[in-house]
């Protein structure tokens, strides 16, 4: 699996089944980006701590309320008029791209924020902490490792 966490990302999220899943915790609020750091860093053998996960948060929830939910919003909200209107079909084209370009800058500053953190003999159980869904994490878990 790739070191960096936006390659991971991309790379996990590319796995059957994973971009359903995101999308569908993704709808019942859960911030995927987060997620996919969660895996990365248990993947890294990172152990998970109250204030390393209160540290992502704080750098992941006023990035996911400030720039990309504004932006997935005016996307999901030009998704039926786009299908009739070829000029905001193009500009919601753009919008999708500028919401991908935000959570890529949002995985590279939790990838950042979680460079010097060393890996661990101890549980490094990140999912546990973010995602209620069992099934949802063994999911992620399994696409997470490296074919």
């Amino acid at each position: 699996m790739p070191t960096d966490l936006w390659s991971f990302a991309l790379a996990c999220y590319a796995r059957p089944g994973v971009e359903a899943t995101c999308l569908r915790l993704q709808d019942d609020g859960a911030d995927v980006c987060l997620l996919l750091c969660a895996l990365w860093l248990e993947r890294r053998r990172v152990a998970c701590s109250a204030e390393r996960l209160a540290q992502l948060q704080e750098i992941a929830e006023p990035w996911q309320r400030q720039v990309v939910q504004p932006l997935r919003e005016l996307r999901r909200a030009w998704k039926a008029a786009a299908r009739h209107d070829p000029q905001l079909a193009k500009l919601r084209d753009r919008i999708k791209a500028l919401e991908l370009e935000a959570e890529r800058e949002l995985l590279e500053r939790l990838d950042q924020a979680t460079r010097k953190w060393q890996a661990t003999d101890n549980a490094v159980a990140w999912l546990e902490q973010l995602v209620e869904d069992r099934g949802a994490r063994e999911l992620l878990r399994a696409a997470a490792v490296p074919t």
